[in-house]
């Protein structure tokens, strides 16, 4: 199929912002078709959910599929899900399918935190001395969660095995060796870490032995089916999003586009999205949904991560209504979560775990379905997480002045 018969097929005045919004509301599954899928089967068809501390991984099951804690927590213990550095060497949460590829998309990122300490003096082959001991004690306890080990058991294990690098290691965000040996042996599936009380919305891991079978697959193999994966998770997207998710070089980019036989379409707006073939023809025939769908997502989940162009989910009046306030309402990175109402944000809210609320504002007065959506989102928060963070630092006291302009907007 060749670009230019694409392009023929869809005019760039049909590929309007409302309907590309709409269009990636259905891709990321949020339009109730992902109803009773188990919490992997989501992770693979919308994509990996972005983890730093936060709840984004909870929220992100809850809003597509009504995936509560304990079903995502089961998932998480059985293995069958799992939180894994993977593109940008940033971790997201994987279904169990993407475990060998995703890690060998990120495992660039372990070897650049291994030049950082070549470059403070520390050969490479201590380093992986130091894997191989930390290796053998993780395999001595026998490598399972119940006997899981954290960085501080190790060290003490381990003494002067790992050396300390002093100031100028703490400026290279590097104090010893350790966190670099780890990085390593997570990057080749020999070890993985596990959150210290079983969930996904904090950051404090232990480690245990692994076995991780590679894929026995070319980087440029890999890189085309991540390249193939982000195109159907997010329904077509720039070649600058692309590499901003991916962090492919533009060579490595090409080849991958290539490789899965995207093609390339106008927008009204100007702007060139590389589709998959198939994704071309659906959305050829797509219409944008004209009943409301309200869902109240993370500030970093996948509809506006994967591509970071948050701002584009703003309509004219959303923007005008958000101009004035302070933080990155418009910015690539949300100052606050969404709401949203088939892919276009028409509010924001945060969790008030103090007075176990959700402190929200719409643009323009709430219709009883987003009243009813808060409704049910603010339940299960208080129910089955007590708080919603955005990341590991996120706390009551932080969000504060966020909830007050909240409040303050939607009274005004």
């Amino acid at each position: 199929m060749s670009t230019s018969h694409v392009v023929a097929r869809i005019e760039p005045d049909k590929l309007t912002a409302e309907l590309l919004r709409a269009w990636s509301w259905h891709r990321q599954g949020l339009d109730g078709r992902m109803a009773g899928l188990t919490a992997p089967a989501v992770l693979d068809t919308v994509g990996w959910a972005r983890s730093v501390g936060g709840a984004n991984a909870y929220l992100t099951l809850f809003a597509r599929a009504g995936i509560g804690r304990a079903e995502a927590d089961a998932a998480l213990a059985e293995q069958e899900i799992h939180e894994l550095p993977t593109a940008r060497g940033c971790t997201y949460v994987l279904p169990a399918s993407g475990y060998a590829w995703g890690l060998q998309i990120g495992h660039s990122s372990a070897e650049a935190a291994v030049k950082v300490l070549m470059r403070l003096g520390v050969e490479r082959s201590e380093i992986e001395s130091l894997s191989q001991e930390v290796l053998q004690v993780l395999r001595g306890i026998r490598g399972t969660d119940a006997e899981a080990m954290d960085p501080r058991g190790l060290k003490k294990i381990l003494g002067d095995k790992v050396r300390n690098l002093g100031d100028e290691g703490k400026k290279k965000g590097a104090s010893t060796t350790l966190p670099a040996a780890l990085g390593l042996l997570q990057a080749d599936g020999r070890i993985r870490r596990v959150p210290v009380n079983g969930r996904l919305d904090q950051q404090r891991y232990s480690y245990v032995a692994w076995e991780l079978e590679g894929t026995g697959e070319s980087d440029d193999v890999v890189r085309a089916r991540m390249l193939e994966r982000f195109l159907r998770w997010t329904g077509g997207a720039t070649l600058g999003q692309i590499r901003w998710f991916t962090a492919f070089t533009v060579a490595q980019t090409k080849a991958a586009l290539a490789a899965v036989g995207a093609v390339e379409i106008d927008t009204a707006a100007g702007d060139q999205l590389w589709l998959r073939p198939a994704d071309v023809k659906a959305l050829t025939a797509f219409e944008a949904p004209s009943a409301e769908d309200i869902q109240l997502l993370s500030g970093s989940d996948s509809l506006v991560l994967l591509r970071r162009n948050s701002a584009d989910l703003f309509d004219e009046a959303g923007k005008i209504a958000v101009a004035g306030m302070s933080g990155s309402a418009l910015a690539a990175d949300l100052s606050d979560h969404p709401i949203l109402d088939r892919g276009r944000i028409i509010g924001l809210w945060q969790y008030d775990p103090e007075n176990s609320r959700i402190a929200w504002w719409t643009f323009d007065p709430a219709s009883p379905a987003v009243r009813e959506r808060i409704g049910q989102v603010e339940q299960w928060i208080t129910e089955d997480l007590a708080d919603f963070r955005s990341f590991s630092l996120d706390s009551p006291t932080s969000r504060a002045k966020d909830i007050a302009k909240l409040d303050a907007r939607r009274l005004a």
